[in-house]
C-alpha cells in the first residue's frame, strides 16, 4: 500500500514502508517530521485548509485512529490497521539505535520520562529532555530553538505540545533544522513519564480497540468535544471519499 491521499490527507498504512520511510530519512540525513493523524488532527485538517497543509507536508504520517482505519477500511473494502503514535514511539525507543531529543511538556513530566525511558535504554540518561516556554505557536523563537538542537544532532525529535499546535510548531521549526526527524505525538510523554493523570488505556481495551472510549472518559472536556466535532464531519468525508474512488474507477 503506498502512501495515498484518504480523506484528503497522505497516510501511510503499511508499517514497515512507514519505518523505512523513518530510517531512510536519518541514514541520509535529511529533515522532517511526522504527523500522527487521528479523528482530531482528521477534523482540523478538513476545516482549515492551512492545517492541511501542514498535515500534507510532513515526511509520511501515520494513522492513529483504529476507528479511523475501519472506516476507510470498509469505504475501500481494503485491510486497513492503524500504528499507534504510543506503540511506535516505545518501539523505537526499544530499539536503542537512535540519538534523540524530548521537546516540550512540563518539567515534572519530562523528570519522569527520562528516568523510566532510561531503564530501556541507559544511553536515553545523558540525551535532551527540554521545555518550552507557553506562548501561541507563532511566537516561538524558532531559530533560537533549533540552534540547540542542532548543537545536540539527534536523529529524532519527540514533540509535546499537544494537537494541533505540535503540528504548526514542527513546520516552522523545520527550515532552521540541519537534520532530524520530529514526531508530533502529544501525549506520549504524558503515558510514558509515569506521573500526572494522563494515562494510556489499560491493555485489554487496547487489544479491543478502545483507546478512545478510554480516553472520551479520563478527558470528558478535552476529548468529547473533538470526538463530536469529527462525527458532524464524518458524513460528508465518507461522502467525498466515494465520490473519489467512482470518479477514479471511471477514469480507468
Amino acid at each position: 500500500m503506498s502512501d495515498e491521499t484518504y480523506f484528503n490527507i497522505r497516510l501511510q498504512f503499511d508499517k514497515e514502508l512507514f519505518d523505512k520511510t523513518i530510517f531512510d530519512a536519518i541514514a541520509d540525513n535529511r529533515k522532517g517530521y511526522v504527523c500522527s493523524v487521528e479523528s482530531n488532527n482528521l477534523t482540523v485538517a478538513n476545516t482549515n485548509p492551512q492545517f492541511l497543509a501542514v498535515v500534507n507536508g510532513a515526511l509520511v504520517n501515520n494513522c492513529d485512529g483504529s476507528v479511523l482505519a475501519k472506516i476507510l477500511s470498509h469505504i475501500h473494502h481494503r485491510p486497513f490497521d492503524s500504528y499507534i503514535g504510543a506503540d511506535i514511539f516505545i518501539k523505537y525507543i526499544r530499539m536503542k539505535r537512535f540519538r534523540q531529543y524530548f521537546l516540550g511538556n512540563t518539567p515534572e513530566v519530562l523528570d519522569g520520562l527520562k528516568k523510566n525511558l532510561s531503564l530501556i535504554d541507559p544511553a536515553i540518561a545523558s540525551m535532551q529532555f527540554e521545555t518550552l516556554p507557553f506562548r501561541k505557536v507563532d511566537e516561538f523563537d524558532y531559530p533560537a530553538i533549533a540552534a540547540k538542537i542542532n548543537a545536540d544532532n539527534p536523529d529524532i525529535i519527540w514533540v509535546s505540545l499537544g494537537a494541533p499546535k505540535q503540528e504548526m510548531f514542527m513546520s516552522r521549526l523545520q527550515p532552521y533544522l540541519n537534520r532530524g526527524i520530529m514526531f508530533g505525538f502529544g501525549a506520549i510523554f504524558n503515558f510514558n513519564a509515569g506521573v500526572g493523570n494522563v494515562k494510556r488505556a489499560p491493555q485489554w481495551m487496547l487489544k479491543l480497540r478502545l483507546e478512545w472510549l478510554y480516553r472520551a472518559f479520563n478527558e470528558p472536556q478535552k476529548n468529547v468535544p473533538r470526538y463530536a466535532n469529527f462525527l458532524k464531519i464524518l458524513p460528508r468525508l465518507i461522502k467525498e471519499e466515494k465520490q473519489k474512488i467512482k470518479a477514479s474507477r471511471s477514469a480507468s
